[in-house]
C-alpha cells in the first residue's frame, strides 16, 4: 500500500520547491513570470524570521507536491489567518489524496496556531481546482476583489507627488 506523507520543507528542498513552482506556473500559463531561483528561495523562504513556510508531500518517499504558506492578520477577529500561497501536486499523482492531505495538514496548522481562518486564492478559470475546493466544503469569497501593484506601477506610485 502506498503511503502519502507530509513533512516540513527544509533548505535541502529548494530544488524540489523550485521544480513545483515552475510546474505550477506552466499549468497557469505564466512560466515567463517565474523569477525565483534556488538561491532566491533559500535566501527568502529559509532566512531567519522569513515568515514563509512550506510543506512537502511525498508518496513512498518521492516528493509529489508542495504547499507554501504564510500568516496574515484579521483585524476584526484579532487573530492570525493562515494564507496558502501555492498548493501543487504533480499531474501524474493527482487523485491519490495528496491535495486533501496537504490541505488537512494546513488546516491542522491553522488550528494549532489559533488562526481565525484558512484562506487561499484560485484562478477563476481553474475549474478542476475550484470544484475540488468546493467538494471539501471551502467557499469562494465572491464579495472580495483582489488588487495588486507590481513592477513599474509600484515604483511610479511610490514616487508620485
Amino acid at each position: 500500500m502506498s503511503a502519502i506523507t507530509i513533512r516540513k520543507a527544509t533548505v535541502n528542498d529548494v530544488s524540489i520547491l523550485l521544480k513545483f513552482i515552475i510546474e505550477l506556473a506552466v499549468y497557469e500559463k505564466a512560466e515567463h513570470e517565474v523569477l525565483a531561483t534556488e538561491q532566491s528561495i533559500k535566501e527568502s523562504m529559509f532566512a531567519k524570521n522569513s515568515g514563509v513556510y512550506s510543506l512537502i508531500c511525498e508518496l513512498d518517499g518521492v516528493a509529489i507536491g508542495s504547499a507554501i504558506y504564510f500568516y496574515n492578520y484579521s483585524t476584526w477577529l484579532a487573530k492570525p489567518v493562515l494564507y496558502l500561497e501555492d498548493l501543487y501536486v504533480s499531474p501524474q499523482f493527482r487523485g491519490k489524496g495528496a491535495g486533501v492531505k496537504l490541505l488537512q495538514t494546513l488546516a491542522k496548522i491553522a488550528i494549532e496556531n489559533n488562526c481565525a481562518r484558512f484562506e487561499w486564492s484560485c484562478l477563476d478559470w481553474n475549474t478542476p481546482s475550484r470544484d475540488f475546493y468546493h467538494s471539501l466544503g471551502a467557499q469562494a469569497q465572491q464579495e472580495w476583489v483582489r488588487y495588486r501593484m507590481s513592477g513599474q506601477t509600484l515604483i511610479d506610485f511610490v514616487n508620485k507627488e
